[in-house]
């Protein structure tokens, strides 16, 4: 037998990593495994495995333990740890790439010529196998659950939701080539010109933020347990780098500009955490859904699935809407434009904020699927956090669509496209994302089909691209934005047949029925003693005498009482209460209900992020009770303004903490010479205006 440490040509440091990939390698696959059978599996003897194994301990590759049983020549266990598991993956890489590198030197040999192939990496044309599989960051079954001991001794991170989408795509292969979450390098690379450290194409960073309290208890080469919101371990991360990010830069490179009106700008400025950590990931289980579970496929599940089936070709068809009639003509004619299958693959992770739910969406989907020719259309959903990027994205989106075993990709008008920024005007040009996939498609592996304007010729009584339309002028040409499906929706108004499928109105007007059924909050903010209680005790009898809806009034100093009885008054502590009265509010209204909020709620940004929490279950209505800070000292019947003013009460609103007035509230009400039932009819007004109750 060969053994593999005298492989010729080799260097030492290779014929190294060779051997300890194999042991890596054969240790994952068959951990029960004895020491001789494992010896003979790489190809090397005992004592030279002996030697393996104890480098592989002392770098922290492997762990050892007693073996309990009668078989002397089985008295250790071994066991891959985290830290093997991720320098396995890593030295995967470098395993294949070597191979390649012998297979084309023994082609030459041979046969006088080169391979004619190029490693993925350098490829400029599509050669690759769509249909093979491509590298998991999981560890075997096996070692996942001796990592899962392993790990609940480590310092652990709670995910946020985009940060478990982010984890479940980069262990299952949906963001292959990365190994884990950027390191600072890479990151850099990425913010600049959409390429990782080693020039490979990447447009969107992949980052772990954590909070700076976090990043302080975490030393470079640490080992942290990757966990869901509910403290199950996913995944473990080997910390090699630690810094705090330029945010403004990375918005103006990565979203165009700088605008929190953008929102993943938002995100990244009031979410995010402030310090990123990289380093590689080992995939110990994928999150768990307990939603649409046959409907969800990892890549190299679809890639299998595209095997059995023989498609060769598949276009992907990138959603986060439900499918109209033009939906389904422009896939269509995508897909025999290419002669592909289809496959629909709508996100179902983090979208664009007031998008309609993924559970809604999905219904819509399975409701229309049936439209589509079976043979040559199927439908999988993918777990993704969308940036709402464009350009980037939609190269993004090819990238991920490449992975899962697609040859051609829609990339549509004004893809991933956020809206409108501060000054009106659209974050990027309707036709720019098309333009930079265009300009790396050989490189991202994936062909392009320009998405196409479809419209409703109504004397054709059929979709077809308006820029292919030649009689404009003598036909009557129908369309409906999103903006008027919306309007539609929430005032109960037709929506016509030759627009979207019955079943898929049906589905829609389960989940947005008109508005004066929704649910909807009214948030009361202003100074102590504005007379913000007394108008909203105001409002919520009138709002149950007419009934139809429960009514809830959550009061600043009953939430305090029996919500918030621990917290002070500091910044933090305010700003933590009003959080917890937006989360109830949103619950309410979600559920159908009206919500009425009656805190002082001083601060801009909470009372923002309170109404993008709730504005995604229903509406919100903001009223500044604008009474001023004299009327309120003079009015102060508990004496609070006194006792601040002879400064016995710290951080008191008005007086010396600030109060961020409304710039745009819903209704802004005068209470000095006003009586209360008059401004809560001002209110009653303001909230049949918006169509939230009937006139």
């Amino acid at each position: 037998m060969l053994h593999a440490d005298i492989i010729p040509g080799q260097t030492q440091n290779q014929q190294d990593e060779d051997l300890l990939f194999r042991l890596l390698r054969q240790l994952d696959l068959a951990p029960e495994a004895s020491q001789r059978a494992t010896a003979t599996a790489i190809g090397v003897s005992l004592g030279r495995l002996n030697g393996l194994l104890k480098r592989a301990k002392d770098a922290g590759f492997v762990s050892v333990s007693d073996r309990a049983g009668p078989d002397k020549r089985q008295r250790f266990a071994y066991s891959v740890t985290h830290r093997g598991a991720a320098e396995k993956n890593r030295l995967t890489d470098r395993f294949l790439a070597r191979k390649f590198a012998e297979y084309d030197a023994l082609h030459a040999e041979l046969t006088g010529t080169t391979s004619g192939l190029a490693p993925l990496k350098h490829r400029t044309k599509l050669v690759q196998n769509n249909l093979a599989p491509i590298p998991e960051l999981y560890v075997s079954y096996d070692s996942s659950q001796k990592l899962k001991v392993e790990a609940a001794d480590l310092t652990s991170w709670d995910l946020s939701p985009r940060q478990i989408c982010d984890l479940e795509l980069l262990m299952n292969g949906g963001f292959n080539p990365l190994k884990g979450f950027l390191t600072e390098a890479d990151y850099n690379g990425v913010v600049d010109n959409m390429r990782l450290e080693d020039g490979t194409l990447w447009p969107m960073p992949i980052t772990l933020d954590v909070s700076e309290e976090f990043a302080d208890k975490i030393e470079l080469g640490q080992d942290i347990a990757l966990r869901d919101q509910e403290g199950v371990i996913l995944g473990t991360m080997t910390v090699t780098d630690r810094w705090s990010p330029d945010k403004a830069k990375e918005a103006e490179k990565v979203f165009g500009a700088n605008d929190e009106a953008h929102p993943a700008v938002d995100y990244l400025h009031n979410t995010a955490g402030a310090v990123y950590l990289g380093g590689p990931v080992t995939g110990i289980q994928q999150p768990i859904h307990y939603d649409f579970r046959a409907r969800r496929d990892t890549p190299n599940e679809l890639r299998a699935y595209f095997r059995k089936l023989g498609w060769r070709k598949v276009v992907a068809f990138q959603t986060r809407n439900p499918l109209h009639r033009a939906h389904q003509e422009l896939t269509f004619r995508a897909a025999r434009e290419v002669e592909a299958n289809l496959l629909i693959h709508p996100v179902v992770g983090m979208t664009k904020p007031g998008d309609v739910d993924h559970f809604t969406r999905v219904r819509c989907y399975e409701a229309v699927l049936d439209k589509y020719p079976g043979s040559t259309t199927t439908m999988s959903l993918l777990n993704l956090a969308m940036r709402m990027a464009g350009p980037r994205e939609a190269v993004w989106h090819g990238l991920i669509r490449r992975n899962h075993g697609c040859t051609h990709f829609i990339v549509g008008r004004d893809h991933a496209g956020p809206g409108s920024n501060s000054q009106g005007e659209d974050f990027y040009g309707p036709y720019d994302a098309q333009d930079l996939f265009r300009e790396h498609q050989e490189e991202i592996g994936i062909e392009m089909v320009d998405f196409k304007h479809m419209v409703y010729v109504q004397e054709r009584a059929q979709y077809e691209p308006m820029d292919e339309i030649e009689d404009k002028d003598n036909v009557t040409i129908l369309n409906i934005s999103g903006t008027e499906l919306r309007r539609r929706l929430a005032e109960g108004l037709e929506i016509p047949d030759w627009f979207s499928f019955p079943e898929v109105v049906t589905e829609l007007r389960k989940t947005r029925p008109p508005r004066s059924d929704q649910g909807f909050t009214v948030f009361f903010t202003g100074f102590s003693g504005s007379g913000k209680s007394t108008i909203a005790n105001a409002l919520m009898v009138k709002l149950m005498e007419m009934g139809g809806r429960p009514v809830t009034l959550l009061d600043g100093d009953i939430v305090r009482k029996n919500l918030s009885s621990e917290l002070g008054f500091s910044k933090e502590h305010r700003d933590l209460n009003i959080q917890r009265i937006g989360y109830v509010a949103s619950e309410i209204t979600k559920n159908g209900g009206i919500a009425i909020c009656a805190p002082i709620a001083p601060y801009a940004t909470t009372r923002k992020r309170v109404r993008q929490m709730i504005e995604e279950y229903g509406a919100f209505c903001e009223v500044h009770v604008a009474t001023s800070i004299e009327e309120c000292e003079r009015r102060d019947r508990k004496g609070l303004y006194k006792l601040a003013r002879a400064g016995k009460i710290a951080e008191f609103t008005g007086i010396s903490d600030p109060y961020d007035v409304p710039e745009n509230p819903e209704l802004s009400v005068e209470t000095e010479n006003v009586d209360v039932d008059n401004c809560a009819h001002q209110v009653i007004l303001k909230l049949e205006q918006m169509g939230l109750i009937a006139g």
